[in-house]
């Protein structure tokens, strides 16, 4: 073959590669494949969640390669065994039943704080007079059969001089608000101050909010988002995109309110706008932290396991440093 053909045949390879290289680029891509991910909702969805739905529909959670199942299970209090059994990989739960999962061996662990502050409250009827604890001696109390709902009451029960023998305790599940209404009860235990208190005024009946953290209980992360140490420990870049993506969702409902509170809406057809407006302007301070959204004090872990253990609300000594961790928050900003 001849210098001049040799040279030709080159050219030709080359333009072909060329153009190989070229039509490949502006090719459309194959979506990559999402890893599947399941959340542990603790509650039916409302306002509370609306940084998780946020973070579904805006596509958060798919910018990290996830894809996220929100889901509601039956009993909210099997979601630490769920998620401790890796068969849920996130949820949502309070930051003291966390403690006492640990005590019992559950490797569970909070990797962010949702809501800063308690949301949980005592309430009863405006027109039943009942304005403090002191006067539930004798009254009927509905709760929702969670053991840490029992537990705060029998504290703050004691430190204003009754028991839970001078009440009547009556499980309603999470119809609080019927129950009370209904004249069922005299009073709930424990509603959160963010929802069943507005759902009540707008059925006509304004009730007395009494805190947890104003009689008696000190203040606590009412909400944390919780994985396993398996998954911090083997699969820790998982753990990172999830919390980047719930973070902007959060800091997105922050930000503009009413967006949160449509998207919300619109993945949950169910609620009500109206409600769930008001809640979200109630919780935004509460989901806020001068160190940013999701932070968790060490001090406040501490002394709040150790409240725990001298109020019998733990049988021995937990090592709270080891029940949460700020490393995916922090690398999330």
């Amino acid at each position: 073959m001849n210098q001049k053909i040799l040279v030709g045949v080159i050219g030709v390879i080359i333009l072909v590669v060329a153009g190989y290289i070229l039509v490949k680029q502006n090719s459309p891509k194959e979506p990559a494949e999402l890893t599947k991910v399941s959340m542990a909702l603790d509650w039916f969805p409302w306002s509370e969640h609306v940084g998780f739905f946020i973070a579904k529909e805006r596509g958060y959670f798919a910018d990290e390669g996830l894809d996220v199942e929100l889901r509601v299970p039956p009993d909210p209090a099997t979601i630490f065994q769920t998620v401790a059994a890796g068969v849920d990989d996130f949820g949502i739960n309070v930051k003291s039943d966390l403690l006492v999962a640990r005590e019992q061996g559950m490797p569970v662990v909070s990797i962010m704080a949702l809501v800063q502050h308690p949301l949980s409250a005592i309430m009863a009827l405006k027109e039943s007079g009942i304005e403090e604890p002191k006067d539930l001696a004798g009254k009927k109390i509905g709760w929702t059969g969670l053991p840490q709902h029992e537990r705060m009451m029998n504290t703050i029960l004691k430190k204003h001089g009754l028991s839970l023998e001078d009440v009547v305790m009556i499980n309603v599940g999470f119809d609080l608000v019927p129950a009370l209404i209904g004249k069922q009860v005299d009073a709930l235990a424990m509603g959160f101050w963010a929802y069943e208190s507005i759902v009540s005024e707008r059925e006509g009946f304004p009730v007395n909010i009494m805190k947890v953290d104003e009689y008696g209980i000190p203040d606590f992360y009412e909400l944390v988002v919780l994985t396993n140490e398996d998954t911090i420990r083997d699969n820790p870049e998982l753990v990172q995109k999830f919390v980047k993506a719930v973070t902007r969702g959060y800091e997105d409902a922050i930000r503009d309110p009413e967006g949160a509170v449509q998207i919300l809406k619109q993945t949950n057809p169910e609620v009500d706008v109206e409600i769930e407006r008001r809640s979200t302007e109630l919780q935004i301070p509460l989901w806020k932290s001068a160190k940013g959204f999701g932070w968790q004090e060490e001090q406040k872990w501490v002394e709040f396991a150790q409240w725990m253990k001298e109020n019998g609300w733990l049988s021995q000594d937990v090592d709270a440093r080891q029940a949460f961790t700020n490393r995916f928050v922090e690398n999330a900003r």
